[in-house]
């Protein structure tokens, strides 16, 4: 099991739009624990706790303790509304959870070894595809990230999801292929000179088609007046 945070939540009775706009004068942020059987509770949380939570990149696949009226209560974050237009948070929803319970979540990939890769050094560009995976496994399972190493890797490589190490009781939800998570793209400025010089190469070839034929026709010209 890996390390659980603990933040400090408060039970609230107010529910409902006025409710939840109370809460939010008082610099806290409504919220509800739903899920395991139980009936959904709702609670609170400080905007400040959060705000040190989300500024982690693992705060939406972490598993927390939510410590309400000094009894302890295991969840996952399942959802965070925020105000489209001011981004401020709006609410929270809280999966309980226990060693058993299974979930579909999305994963972080990372990449290592940049520097060892020939294919970047010579200025290719790492394409990234998916910026997380999605998954289905035990809370208990989930990990931090999906690591890929670009050791040794070309330009024109790609990275693919069997790339990377994978618990047994980690499932991703795509299953019927071995799919791409990144590439190594040839920078735009290499492709475009190639693209170039073909083309240089193409005309250079029809100039010479061109020489060659009036040369041709000029020596059948000559050949048809010797002849008169």
């Amino acid at each position: 099991m890996k390390d659980i945070s603990i933040l400090n939540a408060f039970s609230r009775k107010n529910v409902g739009t006025n409710g939840s706009k109370k809460v939010r004068q008082e610099n806290k942020i409504p919220a509800i624990i739903y899920g395991d059987g139980k009936n959904p509770q709702a609670i609170s949380l400080e905007i400040k706790d959060l705000r040190t939570a989300i500024s982690k990149s693992s705060f939406i696949n972490k598993i927390y303790d939510l410590s309400i009226d000094k009894s302890k209560t295991r969840v996952i974050v399942q959802d965070i509304s925020q105000n489209p237009v001011t981004e401020r948070l709006e609410h929270i929803d809280f999966l309980r959870v226990n060693d058993d319970t299974k979930v579909t979540i999305e994963v972080p990939v990372k990449f290592i070894n940049e520097a060892l890769s020939p294919g970047l050094k010579r200025g290719g560009v790492l394409n990234v595809v998916r910026y997380t995976v999605e998954v289905v496994c035990p809370v208990k399972s989930i990990p931090e990230n999906f690591e890929f190493n670009l050791e040794g890797l070309e330009i024109g490589d790609s990275i693919h999801i069997s790339h990377t190490k994978m618990n047994e009781e980690i499932k991703t939800t795509i299953t019927d292929r071995d799919f791409t998570v990144a590439s190594i793209l040839a920078p735009s400025a290499l492709v475009s000179a190639e693209a170039t010089e073909e083309k240089t190469g193409e005309e250079g070839t029809e100039t010479e088609e061109t020489e060659e034929n009036k040369d041709e026709e000029k020596t059948k010209e000559n050949e048809s007046s010797e002849k008169k």
